[in-house]
């Protein structure tokens, strides 16, 4: 029912509308020639809770999303899976709220509700007829202070098991769904949070116990490490008045130590070959890159979109249309809060090997390194990622999603107008730059083959082979 978010946080932006940005104290107000415009009211609870309101009454429906700055990220080895495992959690039933509750007062009037988990937070959401905004809040909050009223142990066992089976379903036994588990563990050193999947591996799983994750929701779910936006059809002040009377008197929480991560570095090429239970080869190219800290994130996606954002995308062209090698090229930049990474992933026609698919994806980005893109090529990588800006906040959650993103992530709810801003800005001497800088030879290569067919690798005589550990988690690197 809920989704793991994929690790690549997505940036939208909203089409102009009428209101002027007002963001609250110490954030100027947008000018007339702002060419998005988000009406954004801020306030804080005592407690430490941050609200963000958006009044837009183009349809009589309103989303409440709420996130917690929690993440796969400030999980622990040993006890990975943590932050996933309580999207569901969630969802089990609170102090006031029996199971079957929530869905009865969401999909029941007309909305819907669900939730996600990245690396770097968890948010819980309910999209409702305007009309029913107060009982989304009231829904909101029974389960921000009164979770564990209700969660005992035979509760966190349904759970624990719907998340296993969920890491069977997607990971275990989905044909290259190991492949980005693997690249994330040789990218970065198994101390780094980012180095292990947001789902989390069996063994943590299978050894975690109930008050493990009382605990993990004691320090991580309370007002102070939260942040929740009301868009749409609202009365600010009414709203206002819902949300301190539900919110206001829970427990603020305690100090949270944020995890410290090192940008990865790789001294060398590893080339790591898998077999999976696949038909078809494939093969994967990673660099260690930047976080959303670093304005080099948006000259590395601009970068991705002149390589495969189209039919006629400089990689796109070469391997699918050119040469017919490749059925198809995916390239881009994966940017987590404090680190990210750039992967090229290419799915080879029959008669094609992963070694030549590579030598061509080398010779399309050397001449890329060389000349860089042309005028025609950033127009159109430019205009396909405004078009997604625009498609990706047409809805109520769309918006709240990007506000969120801003607060959480860089104190102001109003950042989608500095991204929108950099995008704009990163010239083609940029994407020269950055492809110089990160895409060197300091890469991940990663060749999954069929079951047998090491050979099918790229260079497979320079592979190491990749074995799952016996806890059906953890990866082995060694071998030929």
């Amino acid at each position: 029912m809920h989704s793991i978010r994929s690790f690549a946080r997505r940036v939208a932006l909203l089409a102009a509308t009428a209101a002027p940005l007002v963001v609250g104290p110490g954030h100027a107000h947008a000018q007339a020639d702002d060419p998005i415009r988000i009406p954004v009211e801020r306030f804080t609870l005592p407690n430490g809770l941050t609200v963000l309101l958006s009044e837009d009454h183009s349809t009589p429906q309103a989303a409440i999303d709420v996130w917690y700055h929690v993440g796969s990220k400030n999980e622990q080895t040993g006890r990975t899976g943590f932050a996933h495992m309580f999207e569901h959690v969630m969802f089990t039933g609170s102090g006031h709220v029996p199971y079957g509750i929530h869905d009865r007062l969401t999909e029941g009037v007309g909305g819907y509700n669900n939730g996600s988990t990245s690396n770097d937070r968890t948010n819980y959401y309910d999209v409702e007829p305007s009309n029913h905004v107060e009982s989304a809040l009231w829904l909101e909050s029974d389960r921000m202070g009164f979770l564990l009223d209700k969660l005992d142990q035979a509760k966190f066992e349904a759970q624990r098991d719907i998340v296993q089976n969920e890491r069977r379903e997607r990971i275990d036994n989905q044909p290259y769904g190991r492949a980005s588990e693997i690249v994330n563990a040789a990218l970065y050193p198994q101390s780094n949070p980012y180095s292990w999947p947001v789902v989390g591996y069996m063994a943590d799983l299978r050894a975690a116990t109930v008050d493990d994750i009382k605990a993990f929701f004691r320090l991580y779910y309370s007002p102070s490490n939260a942040t929740i936006a009301i868009v749409g059809d609202i009365d600010p002040a009414q709203v206002k008045g819902w949300v301190e009377k539900y919110f206001r008197d829970l427990p603020k929480g305690g100090a949270i130590t944020r995890p410290t991560v090192a940008a990865p570095k790789l001294t060398s090429e590893k080339r790591l070959v898998f077999e999976d239970r696949v038909q078809i080869p494939r093969l994967y190219m990673s660099w260690p890159s930047v976080g959303a800290d670093s304005d080099d994130s948006y000259a590395l996606q601009m970068l991705g979109s002149v390589l495969t954002s189209s039919r006629t995308a400089r990689l796109t062209k070469a391997l699918v249309y050119d040469s017919q090698s490749a059925a198809n090229a995916i390239a881009g930049q994966s940017t987590n809060e404090l680190s990210g990474d750039f992967e090229i992933i290419v799915i080879p026609r029959p008669g094609h090997s992963l070694t030549d698919i590579e030598a061509s994806v080398d010779s399309v980005l050397d001449r890329l390194k060389m000349e860089g893109p042309s005028a025609d090529e950033m127009e159109r990588a430019i205009a396909g990622i405004e078009y997604s800006f625009v498609r990706n906040l047409e809805s109520n959650l769309g918006k709240a999603e990007m506000l969120l993103d801003g607060m959480v992530f860089h104190q102001d709810a109003g950042y989608f107008k500095t991204r929108y801003n950099r995008i704009r800005a990163v010239t083609a001497a940029d994407v020269k730059r950055v492809a110089n800088t990160y895409l060197t030879s300091n890469r991940v290569i990663l060749s999954v083959v069929p079951l047998g067919k090491t050979d099918e690798a790229a260079k497979p005589e320079a592979s190491t082979n990749v074995t799952v550990s016996p806890d059906g988690g953890h990866y082995m690197m060694g071998g030929h």
